[in-house]
């Protein structure tokens, strides 16, 4: 497909900026200063891909004090296309970067592949980069909903000892995996890339990266894309709130398609009777995880579980499959049990990152029966569990909720899907509110988490935007695409 090369649009975006008073930077300016590089090699698990290490402060207020090693992956463009470099931030909190470029290159389109090195990387403390490491029996006295004040009690206390076992365990990165530190990573890689200004597209929790780095960062930023869109803006009732609101929305588009197509196994059922007669089973201990043989399935995973299914139209079909094996699941005769005596613990980060207090257990139980309001069908958004592993933890947090204060050339590109069970659609709306003119609303009217791989529209406006700098309008939107078996 042929392209506007990107100097054309440069150069039109030069005119505009001398015309409103503001001129880019001389190419003296330009020139990347001398610092730290990535050492790069051949991945071991496919060569067509390299992967390399980056040694950065543990604490960037303390530069020239301990290091660790990011871990990063790239594929390179065509050499004779070649334009610059994309960096992918990966979602989560957990989610590795360096496995998505080196596994997944097709989530980008090949129009991206072949003008950018594509880039990513585990965000610190997660994944091979210096990941925070905790006890495995510690993390197990976790409780996935609290029951009384009592347990609410032993909660705090046993979330105290397992602060301080990740932080014996891991070492002095544990208090400093906050998403702020990791901006500051983020610009390190642009700079070791050689990159003057970044390209970024962030997906799910990548795009609080991207928010923070927008804010420190605002003149390095190139083009951002924002899919899926976190508000880093809320309190605690809200946080919750909202997502329970929108994984309900998920759930009833769900039992529509479920309605109205024939590849949905429960096809002609009362799906929703069928689900809260699985959550009554559940309630009484009697559910089994058909996956985990004998294993008793909680209420809180039974949520969870389905929940996940809804975020991919092309894993619809298995959920109503995983339902009726569900139906036919014996009573729980065995516990999931394992020998090993440590784990990794990516969500340390959202700790560092959202300060979501609750004074005792009168004030959870009051956010769980609003939640079971809100969404009577799934009762349990995934949230509800951040309230309990972070509960007792420091304030204040390293990288607190705040409105957005972001003030960049281009516009932020916010790829949004009206039905998304996990990053709400208000969310994004709110998102966009608050950056104002430096943030444009793109939205998707299907459903699922992320609208790149599910819309040709909407990568098709990505990639204009991401190559091209082309600012779509404020009012764009691309239709629905029906979920396909």
């Amino acid at each position: 497909m042929l392209r506007v090369r990107k100097s054309a649009v440069g150069w039109a975006v030069a005119v505009a900026l001398t015309a409103t008073g503001l001129t880019p930077a001389t190419p003296a300016a330009a020139r990347p200063q001398p610092g730290p590089t990535i050492d790069w090699r051949l991945c071991a698990k496919d060569a067509t891909a390299e992967c390399g290490t980056l040694s950065l402060p543990v604490d960037w207020n303390r530069p020239r004090g301990e290091r660790f090693e990011l871990e990063l992956a790239r594929r390179v463009a065509e050499p004779a296309a070649r334009e610059g470099v994309l960096v992918f931030g990966p979602g989560g909190p957990g989610d590795s970067g360096v496995d998505r470029v080196v596994d997944g290159s097709s989530r980008f389109s090949a129009d991206l592949r072949r003008w950018f090195d594509i880039v990513s990387f585990d965000p610190r403390g997660t994944g091979r980069s210096h990941p925070v490491t905790c006890s495995r029996q510690l993390l197990g006295r976790q409780p996935q909903v609290i029951a009384d004040q009592a347990q609410f009690d032993a909660t705090l206390k046993n979330n105290a000892l397992l602060r301080a076992d990740c932080r014996a365990r891991t070492g002095a990165l544990y208090d400093h995996v906050d998403t702020t530190s990791a901006a500051r990573d983020l610009d390190a890689i642009r700079a070791a890339l050689g990159e003057r200004q970044l390209t970024f597209h962030g997906s799910s929790y990548g795009t609080l990266l991207g928010q923070r780095y927008a804010e420190l960062f605002p003149g390095r930023v190139r083009a951002m894309v924002l899919e899926a869109s976190m508000d880093h803006s809320l309190g605690t009732r809200a946080f919750l709130d909202t997502q329970a609101v929108s994984a309900e929305d998920a759930f009833d588009e769900y039992l529509a398609w479920c309605a109205r197509s024939t590849d949905c196994v429960l096809h002609g059922r009362d799906v929703r009777a069928l689900w809260a007669g699985l959550h009554s089973r559940a309630e009484r201990g009697t559910l089994t995880d058909p996956d985990r043989a004998g294993a008793a399935l909680a209420p809180f995973e039974l949520s969870r579980l389905a929940h996940r299914r809804l975020y991919d139209t092309w894993r619809w079909p298995g959920l109503a499959e995983w339902i009726v094996r569900l139906e036919g699941a014996g009573t729980p005769s065995v516990s999931a049990l394992t020998d090993e005596a440590v784990a990794p613990y990516p969500f340390a980060v959202f700790c560092q990152d959202w300060n979501l207090p609750v004074r005792d257990y009168r004030e959870y139980a009051g956010h769980l029966g609003r939640s079971r309001q809100l969404a009577p069908d799934l009762r349990y958004p995934p949230a509800l569990f951040a309230l309990v592993t972070c509960l007792g933890a420091p304030t204040p947090v390293a990288n607190p909720q705040h409105r957005l204060r972001v003030r960049t050339d281009v516009p932020l590109l916010i790829a949004a899907t009206v039905h998304d069970p996990a990053s709400g659609y208000g969310w994004a709306r709110n998102v966009a509110r608050q950056l104002g003119r430096h943030g444009v609303l793109l939205t998707y009217q299907g459903w699922g988490h992320g609208s790149y791989s599910s819309s040709s529209c909407v990568q098709q406006v990505v990639d204009d935007y991401l190559i091209d700098l082309v600012v779509p309008a404020r009012d764009a939107g691309c239709p629905a695409v029906e979920p396909e078996v």
